[in-house]
């Protein structure tokens, strides 16, 4: 991690400043990541708040007692109507549902492929489920899977943080922050974390 910081604090005075300022980079990988647990959990926080999200995940969860994990064949088997009485949309119960059969049938990895994949692999595997875009992956590949080089370009508080940082009047737009981004190149997901941070101060 120390090779991460000097290298990005050694590209602009202003990121070392930054760097200083907020407290050390904490982002550990879960070893045991299972993909079809972490894309519902995203599918629920989905345009949510925190708070609201975690009590329809959990509803969600409590429908299937006793059980460490989600099992996509009892998802499958549960009826629509029961799924949105936790609170779920339908567009949710939708992709949910369609997260479980394809985890079924293979079209979701399991955790250890998955750590065999490359970011852009998994992306495109991860993609192909209603409801799961890009930045969804992107999150799951920063904060679950501890990738060192993910750059969420779409993402409001990373084009946030940056012009804060970098004092700039307009947002840079996904293509200039993708530009940008290349400096900070293999360690760009520690410069969006940082970029978050710099919202906090």
């Amino acid at each position: 991690m120390k090779k991460a910081i000097k290298h990005l604090a050694g590209t602009d005075p202003r990121f070392a400043a930054l760097i200083e300022r907020v407290r050390p980079f904490d982002v550990v990988a879960r070893p045991l990541v299972r993909p079809f647990d972490a894309l519902a959990e995203s599918i629920a926080y989905q345009q949510l708040s925190g708070k609201a999200a975690a009590t329809i995940f959990g509803r969600v969860r409590s429908l299937y007692p006793k059980r460490k994990w989600l099992d996509p064949k009892l998802v499958l088997a549960t009826s629509d109507e029961t799924l949105r009485a936790c609170g779920l949309s339908r567009s949710k119960t939708a992709a949910l549902k369609d997260l479980a059969a394809k985890t079924l049938d293979g079209t979701v990895p399991s955790g250890r492929v998955l750590a065999r994949m490359s970011d852009e692999e998994i992306i495109e595997r991860l993609t192909a489920v209603r409801g799961i875009g890009r930045w969804t992956v992107e999150m799951l590949l920063l904060f679950d899977l501890g990738r060192p080089d993910v750059w969420p370009v779409t993402d409001y508080g990373v084009q946030k943080g940056y012009a804060k940082t970098f004092g700039k009047r307009k947002l840079p737009t996904p293509k200039q922050l993708h530009a940008v981004g290349e400096q900070w190149r293999p360690y760009r997901s520690v410069a969006a974390w940082y970029f978050w941070r710099a919202l906090d101060l």
